[in-house]
């Protein structure tokens, strides 16, 4: 009798959002992971939540916060985006009292040829109330971002922010449009 080695089946979970129909595959977390990747999860984690929300009353200090993780660059696109001169800028666009909850359901990472972990893609939604005891209306999105760590800076408020340095060096968000119950990335077309 002749003996084969064993497969391995690798289980994962579909999940299905109720609302939508949108299909996300959970990436399976097998224990293994580095401290640093442990902790770079809870970075962008902690950075899309805290940074794609909006509240009045936290508003200033989110900016402060979300401020201590970018780099000098992504800095300068941060103030043109909230700046009351942009009629964009979260300040103005929610002037009517609107707030914004973000809650990311899964963050993947990507190495790049040359062997670098630099790229992350995080998904999330972001839940929209026109005011107390309105329904909140949700929108899902997918984030690219590029992050890096460097020294911690040297302003305390700043590192007790960020005591690890982590900086996001760009951030692309983008809608998932959805289309006929799938999202946009589902639909391949050939060429």
């Amino acid at each position: 009798m002749l003996l084969m080695p064993l497969k391995r089946v690798e289980p994962f979970v579909v999940r299905v959002d109720n609302a939508t129909g949108i299909v996300d595959v959970v990436p399976t977390y097998d224990g293994r992971s580095t401290p640093q990747e442990a902790v770079t999860r809870y970075f962008l984690t902690h950075y899309v939540t805290t940074c794609e929300r909006f509240n009045f009353s936290t508003a200033e200090s989110d900016y402060e916060e979300c401020g201590a993780f970018h780099s000098p660059a992504r800095n300068q696109i941060w103030y043109s985006q909230w700046t009351a001169t942009n009629p964009a800028s979260p300040l103005n666009a929610h002037k009517d009292g609107s707030t914004v909850r973000a809650q990311v359901t899964s963050v993947s990472f990507f190495t790049r040829v040359n062997g670098i972990v630099d790229l992350a893609q995080v998904r999330y939604l972001k839940a929209l109330r026109q005011g107390a005891g309105s329904e909140e209306i949700f929108s899902h999105w997918v984030a690219t971002i590029q992050f890096a760590y460097a020294d911690p800076a040297k302003d305390p408020k700043t590192r007790r922010w960020n005591p690890l340095g982590f900086k996001v060096v760009e951030f692309k968000a983008e809608p998932e449009v959805e289309v006929d119950g799938q999202t946009d990335k589902d639909h391949h077309h050939d060429s």
